[in-house]
């Protein structure tokens, strides 16, 4: 089956911007803008399959998904009839800003986003336990892809101290 995991594309029907696909430092492939974005402009609409809680949590369970949350009972799976904005990594400075508005998931630029720069959204995954780690290299990146909660924050701090006694053990063995 042709998907945009193998073959990522955009769809100039729900972008306002030209926008390209192509290699990212961040993960695999990232969309870039081919022309200047001014700041609170849409920039692509998120498309997708509409899932169920059911098949949600069924093709959750991939190596690569491409999975957008709407509301309590149905997701997106921009990975069947996606416009290309499932491609769009994650930063913890990000460019654009996910909106859902009557059903529609509308990327919008939060500033400037000049020629050549890759489109970044914070994906804010809910923290249950499990972190995600990211590698988005922004200068104040908090190291994981979920949104920062109180007991996140606790988690993260305990795991510095864990990762700091074991290095300081090692260098006095």
């Amino acid at each position: 089956m042709d998907t945009p995991v193998r073959r990522p594309r955009i769809n100039p029907k729900f972008a306002a911007f030209k926008l390209a696909i192509r290699k990212s430092k961040i993960h695999r492939y990232g969309v870039y803008a081919e022309e200047r974005i001014p700041a609170n402009r849409k920039v692509i609409e998120y498309t997708g399959e509409r899932l169920n809680r059911r098949e949600t949590k069924r093709r959750g369970e991939g190596e690569y998904t491409y999975l957008f949350t709407l509301d309590e009972y149905w997701t997106l799976d921009g990975a069947f009839g996606g416009s290309g904005a499932e491609i769009i990594n994650h930063s913890c400075e990000p460019n654009v800003v996910s909106r859902i508005m009557k059903g529609h998931v509308i990327y919008m630029s939060l500033r400037t986003i000049e020629p050549g720069e890759e489109l970044t959204v914070d994906y804010n995954f809910e923290y249950v336990g499990d972190r995600t780690s990211c590698s988005c290299g922004a200068p104040k990146c908090r190291t994981v892809m979920e949104r920062m909660t109180p007991k996140l924050e606790r988690d993260l701090a305990k795991h510095k101290v864990v990762r700091t006694t074991a290095k300081s053990k090692a260098a006095h063995a």
